[in-house]
């Protein structure tokens, strides 16, 4: 009989022990998700704050001009080109996206409007950060806190939900706040579209125009296989190589 007590009274600690460790789990979980928020708010109020909030920008960006107003919650999101089908002016807001050539509207099929939303809208995401990164469908997580060149970083990831996430909710994301200046100085994502891969991106030239913090970056991919997670350390020790260049052109800023 006490054999059967003992083992009941270790069964029903052990379960107890676990219940206690689910929760102290949760409340970390919590605690890392609010200092992550709480970084990244500074981060968003040091590259510009309330002056994203009522504002038409504008910018090139290789052979495309982009415009983003947002005025209370609501966005315009638009870039124009020419191609062999003539002048073409792709309009994305809030809930809908059209598509323009020579003035007139065309209808377009399900995943043309995918593929066309997520071209402009990816841009001007990379464009505006680290505005947008604590939106409701974001989940933040704070790693730790790196060093890269010898200045102190937060290393935050970055998933969404699928509700509300857009079409690359899957994608995953790590940011490097300065620790001191709370810039965001790198990024590194990866990608499932186009056969998928891995990026690491250094903030260069930065200028602020209109109260807001513009940056170009340099982008990088893996030489080889790495472990994405510890992708800052790959960079560091000369793992990565330059892909690309993100330059912006004739930014201009006008507030409402």
């Amino acid at each position: 009989m006490r054999h059967w007590l003992y083992f009941f009274f270790l069964i029903c600690f052990s379960l107890g022990c676990g219940q206690n460790n689910s929760r102290q789990e949760v409340i970390a979980s919590s605690e890392t998700n609010n200092e992550a928020s709480s970084i990244i708010n500074k981060a968003i109020a040091v590259h510009g704050g309330e002056n994203f909030n009522q504002v038409a920008i504008t910018f090139n960006f290789r052979d495309k001009h982009y415009t983003a107003t947002r005025k209370n919650g609501l966005y315009t999101y638009t870039h124009s080109f020419s191609d062999s089908t003539g002048q073409v002016r792709d309009v994305l807001k809030n809930n809908s996206f059209s598509r323009f050539i020579n003035g007139q509207k065309i209808a377009l099929p399900a995943e043309r409007v995918k593929a066309f939303s997520s071209s402009v809208n990816s841009v001007i995401y990379f464009a505006l950060l680290p505005l947008g990164l604590n939106d409701p469908a974001v989940e933040k997580e704070l790693l730790g806190k790196v060093v890269i060149n010898k200045i102190p970083y937060y290393k935050i990831k970055v998933g969404f939900r699928q509700e509300g996430g857009g079409e690359d909710f899957q994608d995953e994301f790590l940011y490097y706040i300065n620790q001191k200046t709370f810039t965001m100085d790198y990024l590194a994502y990866t990608f499932a579209t186009d056969g998928g891969g891995i990026r690491f991106r250094k903030a260069i030239n930065p200028k602020r125009v209109g109260g807001i913090l513009f940056q170009e970056y340099i982008n990088y991919e893996p030489k080889a296989a790495i472990d994405f997670w510890e992708i800052e350390q790959a960079f560091e020790t000369g793992r990565l190589t330059e892909l690309s260049r993100i330059e912006l052109r004739q930014i201009k800023v006008k507030a409402f």
